[in-house]
């Protein structure tokens, strides 16, 4: 007589919070589950769909609306991939609040095609570059001045030696314009970062006789706006065009 239990039918509520259903039942290493919310099927052991340790990859698992799916998110080795890095970092941006929490990207989401990673990852893979070992940032706002939205568009990735022209440091900057410090008496200082040899940056004064404000950050207007054309030339042949252009039309704001 045989010993073998059919468990086809067999329902239960997983860990994860969702519902699934055995669907296949081969033997106690073999089984097929259906998740009854988002259809997602997929093979595991009997003992852990007893145990409740099945996963529906088809839920937003990563901050609450980032879907992994069946995508592989470390190498053989066992490290995370690049890719998955930049895409959790991506979201944890947008959606993980706290207190250390930079208040740049309040309000700023990422499009609903992005949720999945599975589309991130595609991107990535046809949009990163590196460039002489620098790290690499994902910028959703160089492209487009104040833009909110993570989305294939709006993004490029930039070394950051250039992504930190871009920086807006609104904690530490005071009650003047960027760029513009109190200097002696009533007068006022104007001074921009240069990158150095070594990747690091220096203090570069532009002035520290201005009479008002408004008119250091001017002397700091024109001098940031003619950097960044600098770094773009620099960097011309080794970036995305769409990059280059994107600094060369760049306005710095008083209120940046």
């Amino acid at each position: 007589m045989s010993r073998f239990k059919d468990r086809t039918g067999e329902r239960k509520l997983m860990n994860c919070g969702y519902w699934c259903e055995i669907i296949e039942y081969r033997h106690t290493k073999d089984i097929t589950v259906r998740f009854d919310e988002s259809g997602y099927i997929i093979s595991a052991a009997y003992d852990n769909f007893k145990r409740g340790k099945v996963e529906d990859k088809l839920q937003p698992t990563i901050c609450g609306v980032g879907i992994v799916g069946d995508n592989k998110t470390v190498d053989d080795n066992g490290k995370a991939l690049n890719s998955y890095k930049v895409w959790t970092s991506m979201l944890t941006r947008c959606y993980e609040k706290n207190e250390d929490r930079n208040p740049t990207y309040d309000d700023c989401y990422v499009c609903d095609e992005w949720k999945y990673y599975d589309d991130f990852k595609k991107w990535y893979n046809e949009n990163f570059y590196e460039i002489d070992n620098k790290k690499m940032c994902l910028d959703k706002d160089i492209l487009s001045k104040g833009n909110k939205v993570y989305s294939p568009d709006m993004c490029v990735f930039v070394p950051s030696v250039i992504n930190l022209l871009f920086v807006r440091s609104q904690k530490t900057r005071g009650e003047f314009p960027i760029g513009v410090s109190r200097s002696k008496g009533d007068k006022f200082r104007a001074s921009i970062s240069i990158s150095t040899e070594d990747g690091k940056y220096k203090t570069k004064s532009l002035g520290t006789t201005f009479r008002t404000p408004e008119e250091a950050f001017d002397i700091y207007k024109a001098a940031k706006e003619e950097y960044i054309k600098y770094m773009a030339d620099k960097y011309k042949s080794k970036i995305p065009k769409r990059l280059y252009d994107a600094m060369y039309e760049y306005k710095v704001e008083i209120n940046d």
